[in-house]
C-alpha cells in the first residue's frame, strides 16, 4: 500500500504543462470548455446544500479546500464568491502559477503545495472539490481517506472524475487525444479511471454518503458541455459527511 496519495509521474506530467493552466487554447482547453458549466452546477448545489440566500457573495462563510487545485481555475471563481479558498496541489510549479496569477488579480487565496494527507487536520472544510484528480492519484483509499478527515461534520465533498466505460476509452482516451487534439497524448490511463459505484464504496467506508450523481455530456453540435444524466462517461458525484 502507498504511503502517500503523490504519483510523481503524474506530477511531472502536469507539472511541464504548469505555464498553460490559463490559456484557453493551450494544454488545458478541455477544462476551459467546461469550467463555466461544473461552476455553475457546483454553485447552484452548494447553495442548495447549506440554504444560502441569494446574494453576490453566498460562500462568504464557507471554508473550501480545492484539491489538486492546478493553476487555480476553480479556486479563483470561489474566492470571488465571496469563500475563503485553500488550493492545494503536490506541483511546486502548479502552486507558484496560482499564486502569480491569484497576485495580478488582486485575489487572497491560501494555496500550498501538498496532498490531502499531509494537511494539517486541525483546519477542517465546509467544502471539498476533488476534481479530475482521483483517476491520477496513487492511491485511491487514503486519497478519500485523507479528503474525509479534514471534512467537516454535514459538510460535503464534490469528486468529478471519469468512469471506467467502453465509452470512457473511446471518448476519453481515443476521441479527446487521438482525434480530437484536446488534450496531450497519455494524458489519461483508462486503468486508472473510477467507476461510481466503486467510488460510492470507498467513500461509504469514510463516512461519505452519496447524495447525487450528475454526468457531463459534449456537444459536438453546439460545441458545449452540459450536465447530463448520463454518468458513461465524465461524471460528478455529491457526497455529505456524516
Amino acid at each position: 500500500m502507498a504511503i502517500n496519495t503523490i504519483n510523481k509521474e503524474e506530477i511531472e506530467k502536469f507539472s511541464n504543462m504548469a505555464e498553460e493552466w490559463w490559456d484557453p487554447n493551450g494544454k488545458f482547453k478541455p477544462l476551459h470548455k467546461f469550467n463555466p458549466v461544473r461552476i455553475d452546477y457546483l454553485k447552484k448545489s452548494i447553495v442548495k446544500e447549506f440554504n444560502i440566500k441569494k446574494t453576490n457573495k453566498p460562500f462568504k462563510h464557507l471554508e473550501i479546500l480545492d484539491i489538486g487545485c492546478g493553476g487555480g481555475l476553480l479556486t479563483e471563481p470561489f474566492c470571488r464568491l465571496g469563500g475563503k479558498v485553500t488550493g492545494i496541489d503536490a506541483s511546486k510549479k502548479n502552486i507558484n502559477i496560482a499564486k502569480i496569477h491569484a497576485k495580478k488579480n488582486d485575489l487572497k487565496i491560501n494555496y500550498i503545495c501538498s496532498s490531502p494527507e499531509n494537511l494539517d487536520l486541525k483546519k477542517k472544510y465546509d467544502v471539498i472539490l476533488n476534481m479530475e484528480i482521483v483517476e491520477h492519484v496513487n492511491d485511491l483509499n487514503l486519497f478519500i481517506k485523507s479528503s474525509s478527515l479534514l471534512l467537516k461534520k454535514n459538510g460535503i465533498m464534490f469528486v468529478a472524475t471519469i468512469n471506467k466505460t467502453l465509452k470512457s476509452y473511446f471518448f476519453a482516451i481515443i476521441g479527446a487525444e487521438y482525434v480530437l487534439n484536446w488534450l496531450p497524448v497519455g494524458t489519461h490511463d483508462w486503468f486508472k479511471f473510477v467507476e461510481p459505484d466503486k467510488l460510492e464504496k470507498i467513500c461509504g467506508k469514510n463516512r461519505l454518503k452519496l447524495t447525487n450523481l450528475k454526468g457531463l455530456k459534449y456537444n459536438i453540435l453546439n460545441d458545449r458541455w452540459n450536465i447530463h444524466n448520463s454518468t458513461d462517461v465524465n461524471y460528478i458525484a455529491q457526497f455529505k459527511k456524516f
